[in-house]
């Protein structure tokens, strides 16, 4: 199972990017999705996440600004990011509870991450 991240860059404050997270390998099923940054010197944080059903939580920093989404038959998730701000800057990596392979056992995987860098 690999899952694979694009869309971040460079942006000024104010701007919009829109991050994409797309799952592939032996999947059977895809539980909660998330999207989680790691700013320099900081821990990692929960950003946004989504349930296989739709149902959605954010971080109180991001709320209002941004927007968490996921498409089940391509097996992808999105995250809308507007209004960003210079602490918006972080990697951004995607987080998913899948089940895969013949045994169906369920694990939880990360992506390599992308850097979201907000200039002021």
């Amino acid at each position: 199972v690999q899952l694979v991240e694009s869309g971040g860059g460079l942006v000024k404050a104010g701007g919009s990017l829109r991050l994409s997270c797309a799952a592939s390998g032996s999947i059977f099923s895809i539980n909660a999705m998330g999207w989680y940054r790691q700013a320099p010197g900081k821990q990692r944080e929960l950003v946004a996440g989504i349930t296989s059903g739709g149902s959605t939580n954010y971080a109180d920093s991001v709320k209002g600004r941004f927007t968490i989404s996921r498409d089940n038959a391509k097996k992808m998730v999105y995250l809308q990011m507007n209004s960003l701000k210079p602490e918006d800057t972080a990697v951004y990596y995607c987080n998913a509870d899948i089940k895969a392979g013949i045994s169906r056992s369920r694990n939880n995987y990360w992506g390599q991450g992308t850097q979201v860098t907000v200039s002021s």
